[in-house]
């Protein structure tokens, strides 16, 4: 470690050293980005918001691309990455950490041949227009399948919409598994609590729709075309909803923990208070969190011109991001502050280089966005809808 460890009380030499660190911060962080990108898809495809068709295509490719790198910051903090195959090959169907490869594999696969339906339309006009190597490359993603009858399209929709119907249980259970592993650890008071999972999901669902309107709107502006106002005040509305139930669970288990002053309490307080004073009290229970909510209600209630509500949604999803990435944290980093005695507090920093420092997670966490660059060279994530779009 480059930096000071500064310890306060009683601790055990196995306790003064932070083992989860910025990988297993940047873990459900990219996990909950997967969810809650699938949930904006399936808002569309299931329950026919058609507000929401200009992102509908973009949030599953989203998904898709998280996804891919939602178990990259597990390999990099392992020591030995080969070996987690293991948890696939020799199954233990009582350890959670076994169950999140099969949970993982399902949604992948869900997620995969949802995309192939709905982008069949595009790979087979594609393939059509195309010549050469294209041609080819086109063929091969259509496997073949060249059938875009009005019969055919029918039967995608049908199989789309019940791929999306069962991804939504799945996303659930791929990020309600991530708090689920927290909280049944009840050797950690500050994690050990029936609402772990149920938080960890609602925040997940929270920053996806945040990512999606923030990259939406970057995106839009990079190609210099006009945004559709109905759909990010769709989202603008989901985004608060769902952060109005997000925070209300996150209080509500502070709440109990102070009025229950359980043995642990002390300890958790003088964290809270000290260690976590920033990144907890200041940046997720205040600034990141009330800010949005009082805003977002404006944006969603008030009436008002559409540049001044994007540029105030735009803040609140920025802001909401943050505040999940800094819960993340307080749980993560947080937990592994205080002695098992309860009678001590070490601290952390990450390091900036290594392999669990802050540039590999910057980079890991770039690499969805590369992916959905790639992906929309290949097929187009946006329909050119310029007489729909609004400016």
């Amino acid at each position: 470690m480059l930096h000071e460890i500064v310890t306060q009380g009683f601790l055990f030499p196995n306790e003064i050293e932070v083992l989860w660190s910025l990988m297993i911060v940047l873990y459900p962080y990219i996990t909950g980005l997967v969810a809650g990108a699938f949930i904006v898809s399936s808002l569309y495809h299931v329950f026919g918001k058609e507000e929401l068709k200009p992102v509908a295509k973009f949030s599953l490719v989203a998904a898709f691309a998280f996804l891919m790198f939602a178990c990259t910051p597990l390999l990099f903090h392992l020591g030995h990455p080969e070996r987690a195959f293991n948890i696939m090959f020799t199954p233990h169907f009582y350890s959670a950490m076994s169950g999140f490869g099969y949970i993982y594999s399902f949604y992948l696969i869900v997620v995969l041949l949802e995309i192939w339906f709905v982008f069949r339309p595009d790979i087979i006009a594609r393939a059509k227009s195309s010549t050469g190597i294209m041609k080819a490359l086109y063929w091969v993603l259509a496997l073949g399948s060249m059938d875009d009858s009005e019969e055919a399209l029918h039967i995608d929709h049908k199989i789309t919409l019940v791929l999306a119907a069962i991804g939504i249980p799945s996303a659930c259970t791929l990020h309600g598994y991530v708090g689920f592993l927290f909280g049944s650890l009840k050797s950690n008071p500050w994690w050990s609590t029936p609402l772990m999972p149920v938080i960890f999901l609602m925040s997940a669902i929270v920053s996806g729709i945040a990512i999606l309107i923030v990259s939406y709107y970057i995106v839009m502006v990079i190609k210099k075309q006009p945004v559709d106002n109905k759909c990010l005040k769709s989202m603008y509305d989901f985004l608060w909803g769902f952060f109005i139930i997000d925070l209300t669970l996150e209080l509500l288990n502070e709440l109990a923990s102070i009025y229950a002053q359980t043995q642990s309490y002390s300890i958790i307080a003088q964290l809270t208070e000290h260690r976590l004073q920033f990144s907890y009290e200041i940046l997720q229970l205040g600034i990141c969190s009330a800010i949005p909510l009082v805003v977002l209600g404006f944006v969603s209630l008030k009436t008002m011109s559409d540049t001044l509500r994007n540029r105030l949604g735009l803040i609140c999803s920025a802001l909401i991001l943050i505040q999940v990435l800094a819960m993340r944290w307080n749980v993560v980093v947080g937990g592994q502050l205080f002695s098992k005695s309860l009678r001590g507090l070490t601290s952390y920093m990450p390091t900036f280089l290594g392999r669990e420092g802050i540039l590999v997670a910057v980079i890991l966490f770039t690499m969805p966005f590369v992916v959905m660059y790639v992906f929309n060279l290949i097929l187009p994530l946006f329909e050119n809808k310029g007489d729909e779009a609004q400016g």
